[in-house]
């Protein structure tokens, strides 16, 4: 059985100790992480990050971050710094300087003119349809091309010319000379490289009109860079036959192992690029960075810390084996680290004023409450008291609606956090019967948790006071998704219709403790009794603060998962 753990033993760590056993690679270990620049990393990307640092540092080797840039059509230097600060983000560096698949494009030139000089690739003008019908099926074998057997010297004359730009895109590629029989289907005379005229290319400009396909870039690119284990994730395991025949017939001494592990399957959301692009071009969410969507630029802005999904990363391991990792996983490991690094503050996002009727009106008094309740390392706050306060709407209800209510009601009392025990004495309501303001008396004799005459009561609310509170906007994100699998519907449809349309509540007039003026963009709180929440980089449009709701104090959705499987 596989061993777990990104962090411990895993089948990956088995391979790199057994090469450094037997002396392979001279003992080093150096890695790669090779994202595409045509969009923003998401959390599938952080495990291979996550892999791919963490083995190279626990070695004693170094990783690479080299972009794949081979398709300037989708790439752009917005995704290029993206993922530059998405990586740094998750807490990793780089060696040296970010590397670029462009930086070798004269050498991989150069390595395809041997090819062809060892009649192991040739220049085919097969329309991308007859290309495809001619590769055969799984069952059948491909046929060959008609240009298949053209001579050496053609080819290379043919080849030239079209590094020289002498021909139109789609018009000639070059291709392989494998084996049009093989079972592998990858085997069978696959493209090396094909013409695109008119793109200009984030690194190179206009300088090529020639590209590189990935699998014949990716090994080349590996041994150039003195990779040692080239770690992918399982879809690329029918590839492998591919890497190595490219390094096998090149002039290149150095030749990585390739190890496949599986990717990221996180429940009820997905990580296709193209589906994610979807999102963000039809205005399903506000951007790469929508604090919804599964992009390490999204959770950062959420309030997700770097630290928990590194945390998260491990928890889930590394198998060879394709599974589903449940939602909980991950916001349980991002609730582990909020609730003991996160300062508690008070914010009331539903308002009810309340007005303390014995309290005199130019009265004003400065409470001090903990950071934290369990880290007094952390210090303490103070929190101003005033005649007027807002309070949770819904903690008051006229009557106790049941024996498990132990917040506010008419004729009773509650202790407000941090504070005093206070009373209902009277309700004011609109024309329309909605209550308005609560009217309530303070027992002066109560205020702490301990308060001298030992009185007691069950409930405790949260507040603030209006003369000195942050009015705010908070939005409250949930799942984008409402099935675990949002790709699993009905004939016809796609997984947009798995898309949920409580996933994002947006509270206009919510109340903060003044402490939180101060804030900085990014850094989670725990509002109390409510979740944990960070301020967003955007403002409100009459310029009030955001903030969004990370994770909720509670997993929400096991109950309503463990119904659905009822």
């Amino acid at each position: 059985m596989e061993e777990q753990g990104s962090g411990g033993n895993n089948f990956i760590r088995h391979y790199i100790n057994r090469d450094l056993e037997t002396g392979r690679f001279d003992g080093r270990v150096v890695t790669r992480f090779p994202p595409e620049p045509n969009g923003y990393l998401h959390i599938g990307h952080a495990k291979s990050i996550c892999l791919n640092f963490g083995i190279a540092t626990d070695y004693h080797g170094h990783c690479n971050l080299r972009f794949d840039d081979t398709n300037p059509e989708k790439e752009t230097p917005e995704f290029v710094a993206a993922i530059e600060r998405d990586v740094a983000w998750l807490g990793f560096q780089w060696h040296d300087r970010p590397l670029y698949a462009s930086d070798y494009f004269e050498q991989l030139y150069h390595y395809a003119l041997e090819l062809i000089e060892q009649g192991k690739a040739y220049v085919c003008e097969q329309t991308p349809e007859e290309m495809r019908l001619s590769r055969g099926t799984l069952t059948q074998a491909g046929k060959a091309s008609p240009w298949r057997d053209r001579s050496v010297a053609e080819n290379l004359q043919l080849f030239t010319e079209m590094r020289q730009g002498k021909f139109g895109d789609g018009s000639r590629v070059l291709r392989a000379r494998i084996d049009m029989a093989s079972p592998n289907m990858n085997m069978r005379d696959p493209t090396l490289y094909r013409i695109r005229h008119g793109v200009i290319h984030h690194q190179t400009g206009n300088e090529w009109c020639l590209y590189p396909m990935y699998d014949y870039t990716h090994p080349i690119s590996d041994a150039l860079e003195g990779i040692t284990h080239s770690l992918c994730t399982l879809e690329f395991e029918d590839h492998r036959p591919l890497y190595d025949w490219v390094l096998e017939n090149i002039s290149l001494p150095h030749h990585p192992q390739q190890i496949e592990f599986s990717r990221l399957n996180l429940q009820y959301t997905v990580v296709s690029k193209r589906k994610l692009l979807r999102l963000v071009s039809e205005g399903h969410v506000s951007g790469w960075d929508d604090p919804r969507m599964p992009t390490l630029a999204g959770m950062r802005r959420r309030g997700y810390t770097a630290a928990s999904i590194r945390t998260f990363c491990d928890r889930i391991g590394v198998t060879k084996a394709d599974n589903s990792v449940e939602m909980g996983v991950l916001e349980s490991s991002v609730r582990d680290d909020l609730n003991h690094n996160a300062p508690r503050r008070m914010a009331v996002l539903q308002p009810l004023k309340v007005i303390i009727s014995n309290y005199a009106a130019d009265c004003e008094e400065l409470l001090t409450a903990p950071n934290h309740p369990q880290r007094p390392e952390m210090g303490e706050r103070v929190i101003p008291f005033s005649r007027e306060i807002w309070i949770d709407r819904d903690d008051f209800r006229e009557e106790r609606p049941n024996k498990h209510f132990k917040r506010l009601v008419s004729g009773g009392e509650v202790r407000l956090r941090n504070s005093y025990i206070i009373r209902c004495d009277r309700v004011e309501k609109s024309e329309t019967g909605e209550v308005v303001t609560l009217y309530c008396s303070y027992d002066e004799q109560t205020l702490g948790r301990n308060p001298a005459d030992g009185r007691k009561v069950k409930g405790v609310i949260h507040w603030v006071s209006a003369a000195h509170a942050v009015a705010a906007e908070v939005r409250l994100y949930d799942r984008l998704f409402n099935r675990p699998n949002p790709e699993q519907v009905a004939e016809g449809e796609d997984f947009l219709h798995s898309l949920n349309p409580q996933s994002l509540t947006i509270l206009e007039s919510c109340y903060l403790e003044p402490e939180l003026a101060e804030s900085e963009v990014g850094v989670s709180v725990q509002f109390e009794r409510e979740g944990y929440f960070c301020l967003d980089s955007e403002q409100e449009h009459g310029g009030r603060p955001i903030w969004n709701r990370t994770v909720t104090l509670r997993d929400s959705w096991a109950k309503i998962e463990e119904q659905r499987e009822q």
